[in-house]
């Protein structure tokens, strides 16, 4: 009996380790559409999160050509492109050089922040890095905004407080708080990148439209029926994990990720990139 149970075991973590090690080094592409009687033309949307620096193939060629296939109006960034480590944001630089031809809105993740709140522990890389990827036509957007005027909808970035991030214990946060850092007041159909999905209910509440979020990454691990395991304040099974939410009138679209930091760690759950089709609404 013991020796049964030791094999059930062993096999266990050798399939979980084999299913990582691939998931790890893959990814999904996943479709959504989203209709809104605020939309007069229709926008083809790519959304990228915590791709950490990673790379999916040469010079991110396999990303590269999925994004190139969906043949999008826009990319938008939902953060954490790079991971707050020296040389933790070449390979996203690489990729953005390679997506020129596209209009390109990034919100900044935790990671970005940390690096430009912690000088003394990461030097000069916030500004080495931003720098970079503007050169290259990357719409930075630190809790500013950029009118799409011909289809009247506003591009909004948040860049929240670190308290925001703390593991464990989740910070109290107000619509009024995003509000502030915004200037939000629901005239214009809102796009909000907002990095961190935790507080959708009030960015809905401060007049985002729709939200495209990640952070979460997807849990980590995914479980039939379950979902995520775990988020990064160590919340098991996490009410936002991916895929699409509503409240209210507002939807939030949050993707799993591409990439991992510190642990390697995606198992039945690769990366994910994600393609948005927003509509107007069917007559």
């Amino acid at each position: 009996m013991i020796k049964c149970l030791l094999f059930i075991l062993i096999f266990t973590v050798w399939t979980l380790f084999v299913v990582m090690c691939i998931d790890i080094n893959r990814f999904v592409t996943k479709e959504y559409t989203i209709y809104s009687d605020r939309i007069e033309d229709k926008l083809d949307i790519v959304l990228l999160a915590d791709m950490h620096n990673k790379e999916f193939g040469r010079d991110n060629y396999k990303l590269i050509k999925a994004i190139k296939d969906f043949e999008p109006d826009i990319i938008c960034c939902a953060g954490d492109m790079m991971t707050a480590k020296k040389d933790g944001y070449s390979k996203a630089v690489s990729l953005f050089s390679y997506l020129k031809e596209y209009p390109i809105y990034y919100s900044l993740g935790n990671h970005e922040y940390h690096t430009k709140i912690y000088p003394e522990r990461h030097g000069d890389t916030y500004d080495v890095y931003t720098e970079k990827i503007k050169e290259l036509g990357v719409h930075v957007l630190e809790n500013d905004h950029i009118d799409l005027a011909d289809r009247k909808i506003r591009m909004q970035g948040i860049m929240i407080d670190e308290k925001y991030y703390k593991k464990t214990v989740k910070a109290q946060m107000s619509s009024q708080y995003v509000t502030d850092l915004t200037g939000m007041d629901g005239s214009e159909y809102t796009i909000l990148l907002a990095h961190n999905p935790e507080y959708f209910e009030q960015y809905a509440k401060a007049g985002a439209d729709l939200v495209f979020a990640g952070h979460v990454h997807g849990g980590l691990m995914r479980l039939p029926v379950l979902g995520g395991v775990i988020s990064p304040k160590l919340k098991l099974f996490p009410e936002y994990d991916g895929g699409i939410f509503t409240h209210d009138n507002s939807q939030m679209v949050l993707s799993r990720g591409l990439g991992y930091h510190t642990l390697p760690l995606r198992i039945f759950n690769p990366g994910e990139l994600i393609c948005v089709h927003l509509l107007p609404c069917k007559d």
